[in-house]
């Protein structure tokens, strides 16, 4: 009998919390170890935004090192994770059917929005990972994306949205500064919204607080909570599972849908 997973939105961070002792470390491997077995997992990342919607379709996705000014031993680290063309082909599938493009992308590999959290989570890299695209900007597609993969939680696979709480690459500090206002502000806000229930606040620009805009100048970091919110269940409140902070104002909040 398969496991029926929650969706999980989680905060992916800087590339070099894999090699990092920080609290988010530890709660990525905490999640590895409580959600252990899997039968795939299916990632969206902020990284990766396309329209029409991709999904990778390669048996074995390339590790995409997708950054810059990081140490070099970074560079030399591999994810070899299988991938699910079949489950690839069965998303897409249902994208059309929903009335959404898709393709099918043999060639991309998975990037680090998606490898960095899974080589902590699961560092033998033996389960079958399919990367999803976001689509360019729109919350409604979003709803509409995490819908569509919804019912994957029945087959035993764990949807994970990756992204940030908060995002904002010229607001970063040195780690042991403490978050600005405006992100605590923010992350307050979130969390409100999130296990108050109000899906119909997170996912409508008109309710979003005045410190939005500076958590998430741009909104791909922000989108893949809504797909995770959406791919369980919009009428239930999620939970806050882990909560903190690197380069003092990059929020690495993490919530349990479903």
């Amino acid at each position: 009998m398969q496991k029926h997973y929650p969706t999980l939105f989680i905060s992916h961070g800087a590339p070099d919390l894999v090699m990092s002792q920080h609290a988010a470390a530890s709660a990525f491997k905490a999640l590895g170890q409580r959600f252990s077995n899997p039968k795939a997992i299916v990632m969206i990342s902020a990284h990766w935004i396309s329209d029409p919607i991709a999904i990778t379709a390669s048996e074995s996705p390339a590790t995409i090192h997708d950054f810059s000014g990081f140490p070099e031993t970074l560079y030399t680290l591999e994810y070899p994770a299988p991938g699910e063309p079949q489950l690839a082909e069965s998303i897409a599938q249902h994208l059309e059917q929903a009335g959404l493009l898709a393709a099918l992308d043999k060639q991309r590999g998975i990037d680090h929005g998606t490898w960095i959290p899974l080589m902590l989570m699961y560092p033998q890299a033996n389960i079958p990972v399919v990367q999803v695209s976001l689509p360019p900007g729109d919350i409604d597609q979003c709803t509409q994306l995490g819908e569509v993969l919804a019912p994957l939680r029945d087959e035993g696979v764990l949807i994970i949205g990756s992204g940030s709480s908060v995002h904002n690459l010229r607001a970063l500090t040195a780690d042991n500064q403490q978050p600005a206002d405006w992100v605590i502000a923010f992350e307050e806000w979130l969390l409100k919204t999130i296990e108050g229930n109000h899906y119909n606040h997170a996912s409508n620009p008109k309710y979003f607080p005045q410190e939005f805009n500076i958590a998430h100048p741009t909104i791909e970091h922000y989108l893949p909570l809504i797909v995770a919110w959406a791919a369980a269940d919009k009428e239930a409140p999620g939970k806050l599972i882990h909560q903190s902070f690197t380069y003092g104002n990059l929020g690495m909040s993490f919530y349990e849908f479903g």
